[in-house]
């Protein structure tokens, strides 16, 4: 049973006796990818399938996800899952906000991602009309397994990112769009 255990694979590096090499992205890369702090920010049925995520049989710890943080100050991660209400908007920015850089964010559900069944005045039509989402989660309600393949795509991003992309023109146009400084 000892070979169903995946180990998080080793940067690229120069290994020679008693030292190994590499470059400070891909360790920190790893590093992040690994010990990512998610905030579930749950408002209706689809915060009911990320609570079945933590439970035992889907087990989010398995990903490096188990300190669930309910403080946006000490998570990178904000999974908005369910409806929002357009008077709950500025709170979903404002803790967005909250959230040291880098941060990343997950839509779980129809309802996160695009309103969902409810196609009315008071319903926020996705949270992409007020922060940045890296990854989208189909589905009314979705399934746990998805939930982790939506971690999962969250570690590849955050191991893959360079280290001054946030600092790059790019990404300023992509926040000043949303109007965040």
């Amino acid at each position: 049973m000892a070979s169903d255990i995946k180990l998080a694979e080793a940067p690229p590096s120069y290994d020679g006796p008693g030292f190994q090499a590499t470059s400070f992205d891909k360790i920190i890369g790893l590093a992040r990818a690994n010990s990512l702090w998610p905030l579930p920010f749950a408002t209706s049925c689809c915060g009911i399938e990320f609570m079945a995520t933590m439970a035992a049989r889907y087990d989010i710890a398995r990903f490096g996800s188990e300190r669930i943080s309910f403080s946006p100050r000490q998570a990178d991660m904000l999974l908005v899952a369910g409806t929002i209400a357009k008077k709950m908007a500025p709170v979903v920015k404002q803790v967005y906000l909250q959230m040291a850089e880098p941060r990343w964010v997950i839509a779980i559900g129809a309802c996160a991602s695009s309103g969902g069944i409810f196609d009315t005045y008071s319903v926020l039509q996705g949270i992409d009309r007020i922060i940045p989402v890296d990854v989208y989660v189909p589905g009314c309600p979705p399934r746990p397994e998805q939930i982790l393949e939506a971690v999962m795509q969250v570690q590849e991003l955050a191991h893959n990112e360079s280290l001054r992309r946030r600092n790059s023109d790019e990404y300023q146009k992509l926040l000043a769009s949303y109007s965040i400084q």
